[in-house]
């Protein structure tokens, strides 16, 4: 039998390690819909651009986002046809801003798959994130799913929100651990917000239940950030591409946390390395072991494994059944995975 109580949930889950197979076993079948309903909304008669479309879908990755929405649906209610295209619109939004971002990026890869700007090129590139935005925008409007798209709306604007703040601070290499705090619950955590949010508005769940339904994404969007923060420190010596945070110079929750324990000469030695020397593999090797040496590894996956805490806090109030069981087990799978 199921038990949702915190203290006994996490013994099996951290037992045994989750395959997003056995995750997804409740909404199968939804999912394969699905996947036929996102590529119907992105069809052009325009060639080249429903060719682009095509390669979209071909290199999606793991379906994080329409899984919390399916799931959430579920758990408070009926999966329906407005189910699926708040997925669709979360899915063709946020693509739009990664098209975007990989132009301003000038970036070359994503998903270890071409992007978009570099097959096309950036004007075309461009026009592809404003025609899913439109496409986005057109299926809400038609089928007057408002209250949907003031939830996604919002989780656009924070996301714009956050980077202009992290952009801004990074500069002077001064952030908090609040600022931190606040950059990545706009830039990550309000995505994975909106997706509990629309899952439970779809589903006609309470305004209450809305609210709880979108903290509850919030927290697991914090604590996902905090996770893939760790990655640029944790797999130095097993050969994976890290410490790119620190050689794009930016500064997460392990790095900050170091910083706050050091001398003010040793905190401005630290700098000037990232400044200007985290082109150097040897600096940013230097950079690792220090965060690793003044435990901002460890305080990163205290404060990771609190943001979680939150969240099956949260969820306890949600209704119990298979949907619940396999969202609890979707969020532990966001904290354990390896990359």
């Amino acid at each position: 039998m199921y038990d949702c109580r915190i203290n006994r949930l996490y013994i099996p889950l951290k037992q045994a390690k989750i395959s997003l197979e056995s995750i997804q076993a409740p909404i199968l079948e939804e999912m394969k819909v699905f996947e036929k309903k996102f590529r119907e909304f992105m069809r052009s008669e325009v060639f080249l651009l429903d060719k682009i479309m095509d390669y979209i879908v071909k290199r999606k990755g793991k379906q994080i986002r329409p899984m919390f929405i399916f799931l959430t649906a579920g758990t408070f209610g009926n999966i329906s046809e407005a189910t699926y295209r708040g997925a669709s619109l979360v899915e063709l939004l946020h693509t739009a801003t990664l098209v975007h971002d990989d132009v301003v990026d000038d970036s070359n890869f994503r998903r270890n798959f071409f992007s978009i700007n570099a097959l096309w090129k950036n004007k075309i590139a461009v026009l592809v994130g404003d025609y899913l935005l439109s496409r986005g925008l057109l299926l809400s409007v038609d089928n007057s799913d408002f209250d949907l798209l003031r939830i996604v709306s919002q989780a656009v604007r924070e996301m714009s929100e956050g980077e202009l703040l992290q952009i801004a601070k990074a500069r002077r290499l001064d952030i908090t651990e609040e600022v931190y705090l606040t950059i990545i619950r706009q830039k990550t955590a309000s995505l994975i917000a909106s997706c509990c949010a629309v899952g439970a508005r779809s589903a006609n769940a309470s305004q209450e239940d809305i609210e709880k339904a979108r903290l509850f994404g919030e927290k697991v969007g914090i604590a996902f950030q905090m996770k893939d923060d760790l990655f640029d420190y944790e797999n130095y010596e097993i050969g994976k591409p890290t410490g790119i945070d620190i050689k794009e110079k930016k500064m997460t929750l392990p790095l900050i946390h170091a910083l706050q324990q050091v001398s003010w000469s040793e905190k401005r030695r630290i700098i000037y390395m990232i400044k200007n020397q985290s082109h150097l593999p040897a600096k940013v090797k230097e950079v690792i072991a220090f965060v690793k040496q003044t435990n901002g590894i460890s305080y990163t996956q205290e404060r990771m494994e609190a943001f979680k805490t939150e969240a099956m806090q949260i969820a306890e109030s949600f209704q119990d059944n298979r949907y619940k069981e396999s969202l609890l087990n979707l969020v532990q799978f966001t904290i354990d995975r390896a990359s």
